[in-house]
């Protein structure tokens, strides 16, 4: 895995030991626009912002998507700050006081709050008969068709998200009754991290069979479907989303019928992110080797969550402040531990080094959605990582955030 050079200028200007999130942001505006090239040309784009909801993110984010996709107030407010011109308001537990501010927010810009039951849709009505205002809303469906594989099913399975379609009938016709509420269209985002492109072409077309049936069925004439995210990235590289592919099957589609929404999140700031970390110790125990780091999973949980070993490059760092020698591994696998108590704080497992020296710096790259933000930050009350952006690849570097 080859560093950028305006990650390594991050790493060079980092507080020492190296602990850092860099977030590489003409990285991330790139894959926006292959992405919305990929997709039909009546899409509109949000950015998920669970996946990444660093402000310089967001704000960059807010300049080049459509809108943002918010599952909190806390995120909402994050939104507003950095300067979203479009919100979609989602998630299946939505408080009193969150759904007020989706209401409020809605005088400002244009805001579709995504509804996962009767229940709240009633909540939503009476908030925003109250405001004396009208919310538009989409139909949260939990479909019983097939889904791509991935690290998570949120429909086509016993889940806490969406209208099992079952109910779908009597859900519309009470929201119909609800005069506070526009019922827009639907929402069908069912998986995450699913990387096969033809799949995610096949759920695309269903999803708008299903509008189709929908409106012969029911009598919605959805004016958008929101077919969510849930396009992956292989934190290890061993695997790629073809999005030509998925474009060469999808580009057509939409023509008369409803706006696309898609909430891409992961895909978009995956690999616009990077972590590292200076080594601290290397040391030999029952016959293998461990390099032992100041960070681990309290910043970057997945792969302690998810079973993998998350590859890592050396950075040489030739400053050496002691006065004996200065311990390294040549030619050999090492585990990659952090700073925590617990055996378990483990990054990868069998790293190959060709050379690596108490105080050189590993990075590991694709770290951009679900890293930080997703982590126990607080286990054992270590400093946080500093975050950093390249600001610019070609010219005046990185700045601190």
């Amino acid at each position: 895995m080859t560093v950028p050079d305006g990650v390594l200028a991050a790493i060079a200007e980092a507080v020492r030991p190296v602990c850092a999130y860099i977030y590489d942001l003409d990285a991330f505006s790139a894959r926006i626009e292959a992405t919305r090239a990929a997709f039909p040309a009546r899409t509109r784009l949000m950015y998920a912002m669970k996946a990444n909801p660093f402000p310089a993110i967001v704000a960059r984010a807010a300049r080049d998507c459509d809108g943002i996709e918010v599952a909190s107030g806390g995120e909402l407010s994050i939104a507003l700050a950095m300067g979203a011109r479009s919100i979609v308001f989602g998630g299946p537990g939505k408080t009193d006081e969150e759904l007020a501010a989706a209401v409020a927010a809605s005088e400002r810009m244009p805001v579709t709050v995504n509804v996962e039951s009767v229940h709240e849709a009633r909540r939503l009505d009476r908030i925003a008969r109250k405001a004396g205002r009208r919310i538009t809303v989409a139909l949260r469906v939990n479909r019983r068709a097939a889904v791509p594989d991935g690290t998570h099913r949120m429909t086509g399975a016993p889940t806490p998200f969406g209208i099992d379609v079952a109910e779908l009938p009597a859900a519309v016709e009470t929201v119909r009754g609800l005069k506070a509420l526009d019922l827009d269209g639907w929402h069908l985002h069912a998986m995450s991290n699913n990387l096969d492109a033809d799949a995610h072409a096949d759920f695309v077309l269903g999803a708008l069979r299903f509008a189709r049936r929908a409106k012969a069925r029911l009598g919605v004439e959805a004016r958008t479907l929101n077919v969510g995210g849930g396009i992956g990235v292989d934190p290890t590289g061993a695997r790629d989303f073809d999005l030509e592919r998925f474009a060469a099957r999808t580009r057509r589609l939409g023509r008369g019928g409803p706006l696309l929404v898609a909430e891409p999140g992961r895909y978009l700031v995956g690999e616009a992110g990077w972590y590292a970390a200076q080594v601290l110790d290397l040391k030999r125990n029952h016959g293998r080797t461990f390099a032992v780091l100041r960070g681990g999973t309290h910043h970057l949980r997945l792969p302690a969550a998810w079973g993998y070993s998350h590859p890592a490059t050396v950075v040489p760092v030739e400053e050496w402040p002691y006065e004996w020698p200065r311990p390294e591994a040549s030619g050999t696998v090492v585990d990659v531990t952090g700073e925590l108590c617990t055996p378990r704080d483990v990054l990868s497992r069998d790293l190959s080094v060709e050379r690596l020296r108490v105080g050189d710096v590993l990075v590991f790259g694709r770290v951009g959605a679900y890293g930080w933000s997703i982590s126990h930050h607080d286990f054992l009350s270590h400093p946080h990582p500093e975050m950093r952006v390249v600001v610019d690849q070609s010219g005046d570097g990185t700045s601190s955030e």
